[in-house]
């Protein structure tokens, strides 16, 4: 039997992290919007001569005009010193174009003679190498400088997100093409300034289609859709990437109808509407319609097979997906990120490593998108070694200081039981952004360590960082586990009247939930009748788990009602409202709820724990007797039953909800998952090391009271993750203090 060691989404905000991380990495990667940020949107708009003087300056564009790049460099070693002046341009453009600036710097200082263009390609490797500094220095040294040097410069800027600098520099310029324009209004727009890119394109003396189609763009995705259409309406002329760049704009902003109807008019089509279209199909959920257009595509490039897969993934097709993958002809760095990705996100961990195997194998070299999404099912799996070694990999290819592999390592590694490591992390992660600050509040929330994130959500603030909606959610989870009820409900006060942040169905959740645990039933229910929202599965699900708890079964009755009219397939809403008929001696009704579920053909998610010892995951289910160390775990499970039961434990029977005799609810007891997964650490795991165990199930209260007995018997440290938080025991005693 293949037992799930998936969990279902914590409510502590760290799933949440952890796909705002993953989703827009993947969808940046396929995006297809149109191209007019990279840096051949300035090629297009020049003459011949001027092309030829733009590759040489170091941009990105095809070499027409020229022998061969190889040709080019042998006749330059050839010549040595006395090589002509376009050879060492060229020259000088192939070790830019590498990253080997130093070598192009050689060869500049070598030349006998220099002209704008070889000024020009120095400027614009440094820049494009990182080294802003020493490109301005050369800059301001260049004995004559045209319009594409200045260009060149301000782009440099630009790309080292130094707008105001390039800005001031436009200033100064003794004359401008429209490239130059194009160049700081597309500036202002990556740096998300819309209003300042507006009043340049408003002051341009001429425009092109690029300059419109950079606004249209820029407007499409804000959402401006009405300034959008007003400027796609004036443009004197259109391209496929203007009305490309509308179709998306629609897509993006849910008018999906509005974005097919242009699409069917547009004049010309090529793969990049297309992919706008089967991509914008597949983020409203209907991906039937984009499989449709996937199939009438009369030409598809990578995009599209990766914007079809992705579409399959985000709607949780995920053996679509794989169909889709394994037909693909030509797979890249994205269609495997995808599928790790889906897998990872759709509680598959073990297969989404198995899929990183593979791409490994065949060659691929995974982006910081692949680290995000692997990262994710090796918290989900609670691999802590694997997510380790992965660590060392994403060093090893240079992305040591990437935020958003920081980020989904602090979420690993607080999955993983290491809270210290998370704070580690955190404290080594450059730069970080909101995302990264999640992860630490969440990791703390989900281990309990309300104070804890509540000083990282203090220190948020202090540095400037505004906080945003999955931010609320691990405070109050925080708040939630630890207790802190006040300060819960000022946290969620605040989220509107405050931080002007509108509180979701996952924020009323959390405070239903903190007030649910805190025995404050009837106010839990009126919030979750009161929200300011649709009712959502999670809100009426906090309440019947607090019901639960509390054994308050009329309250748990309307509860798992409202549930069953939201989400009548979960079978957790029949068990858990059939334990609390069972926990009050109502057999009847808790038999007619169980009947009720099969009739309806579900089936209960079976209890399972799971421990990682020397890189493997060994996986125990209640009473299992399959693992090839049973005898010896048995065995001294039994020795420790004794000593327990000296030390003053008794076993809580009336948690076995089966009407059996009592000596049998014991022994039921004695056989949970997670006491065998416990004892295997004890055997197996070195005394100095910490046992963590990680179960997918809430951890029973008579499981919770056995583990605080052994970890004062053997005297280790031994930390339980549960479907809803981390417990750490030591010494007899619980980091919950009794309250989960």
């Amino acid at each position: 039997m293949k037992a799930n060691i998936s969990f279902k989404p914590f409510t502590t905000g760290i799933e949440s992290v952890l796909k705002a991380l993953t989703l827009p990495l993947i969808v940046a990667e396929y995006h297809t919007g149109t191209p007019i940020f990279s840096r051949n949107f300035q090629y297009q708009l020049l003459d011949s001569q001027q092309k030829n003087d733009y590759c040489f300056s170091g941009h990105d564009c095809k070499i027409t005009t020229i022998a061969p790049q190889k040709q080019m460099l042998q006749v330059v070693r050839n010549k040595g010193r006395n090589a002509d002046l376009s050879s060492s341009n060229v020259m000088i453009t192939y070790y830019v174009k590498r990253g080997r600036v130093e070598d192009a710097r050689k060869v500049f200082d070598e030349m006998p003679e220099r002209d704008v263009v070889t000024w020009t390609a120095m400027v614009s490797g440094y820049c494009q190498n990182g080294k802003i500094e020493e490109a301005r220095k050369l800059f301001d040294r260049m004995p004559e400088r045209n319009v594409i040097s200045w260009t060149a410069m301000i782009s440099g800027y630009i790309q080292n997100w130094r707008i105001e600098e390039a800005h001031i520099l436009f200033d100064r310029m003794p004359e401008r093409n429209i490239v130059s324009w194009n160049t700081m209004i597309v500036g202002y727009l990556q740096k998300g300034k819309l209003e300042y890119a507006q009043e340049l394109f408003d002051r341009m003396p001429e425009r092109n289609v690029v300059s419109w189609n950079a606004m249209i763009s820029a407007y499409a995705r804000r959402g401006k859709l009405d300034d959008a259409c007003r400027l796609f309406e004036e443009m004197p002329e259109r391209d496929v990437i203007s009305w490309t760049s509308m179709v998306a704009g629609y897509a993006q902003n849910g008018r999906i109808d509005e974005a097919y109807k242009l699409f069917h008019k547009m004049p010309e089509r090529n793969v990049i509407s297309w992919n706008a279209m089967i991509a914008g199909y597949a983020q409203n959920s209907r991906i039937e319609d984009a499989r449709q257009l996937f199939d009438e595509m009369p030409y598809r490039n990578a995009s599209s097979w990766n914007s079809m897969i992705a579409g399959y993934v985000q709607n949780g097709r995920i053996e679509d997906a794989q169909e889709l993958f394994d037909r693909m002809p030509g797979r890249n760095v994205i269609s495997w990120t995808a599928m790790i990705t889906g897998y990872a996100q759709n509680a598959q961990g073990e297969d989404a490593l198995q899929i990183f195997s593979k791409m490994q194998e065949h060659g691929v070299k995974p982006n910081r998108a692949t680290f995000v999404g692997i990262l994710s099912a090796c918290a989900n799996l609670a691999a802590l070694e694997q997510g380790k070694q992965l660590q060392g990999y994403s060093i090893k290819v240079g992305l040591q200081f990437d935020i958003f592999v920081g980020s989904a390592l602090i979420s690993m590694y607080a999955k993983c039981g290491c809270i210290d490591s998370a704070h580690q992390m955190f404290d080594e992660t450059p730069g970080r952004d909101v995302v990264s600050w999640n992860a630490m509040i969440a990791g703390y929330a989900q281990h309990g360590f309300g104070n804890d994130a509540l000083k990282i959500f203090d220190d948020m603030q202090r540095t400037g960082m505004k906080p945003n909606d999955v931010t609320f959610i691990g405070v109050l989870c925080a708040c939630s586990h630890a207790g802190l009820v006040d300060q819960g409900l000022y946290y969620f006060d605040s989220i509107e009247q405050v931080h002007c942040v509108t509180p979701r169905a996952d924020h009323y959740a959390c405070i239903i939930d903190l007030l649910g645990r805190a025995g404050r039933l009837e106010e839990a229910k009126n919030i979750a009748n009161n929200a300011k929202c649709e009712p959502n599965p999670s809100m009426w699900g906090a309440l019947l788990g607090a019901c639960r708890i509390h054994g308050n079964m009329e309250l748990g009755k309307l509860a798992a009602e409202r549930l069953f009219e939201l989400e009548p397939k979960n079978a957790g809403t029949y068990v858990l409202l059939s334990n609390i008929y069972a926990a009050d001696d109502r057999w009847e009704d808790a038999a007619r709820v169980r009947m009720m579920m099969k009739n309806r053909g579900l089936k209960k998610q079976p209890g399972c724990s799971w421990i990682e010892f020397k890189n493997k995951v060994h996986v125990f289910l209640v009473g299992d007797r399959s693992h090839a160390q049973s005898e010896q775990i048995y065995s001294t499970l039994e020795s420790l039953d004794r000593q327990m039961k000296q030390a003053g434990y008794v076993p809580d029977t009336k948690l076995v909800l089966h009407d059996v005799e009592e000596e049998l609810k014991e022994h039921i007891l004695y056989k949970h998952s997670e006491k065998l997964a416990i004892v295997f650490g004890i055997i197996n795991i070195p005394s100095a090391m910490p046992i963590r165990i990680f179960k997918n199930l809430r951890v029973c209260v008579d499981c919770h009271t056995a583990t605080k007995f052994i970890s004062k018997i053997v005297e280790r440290e031994i930390i339980v993750r549960d479907g809803s938080r981390f417990h750490h025991f030591k010494d007899g005693l619980c980091s919950c203090g009794d309250y989960w």
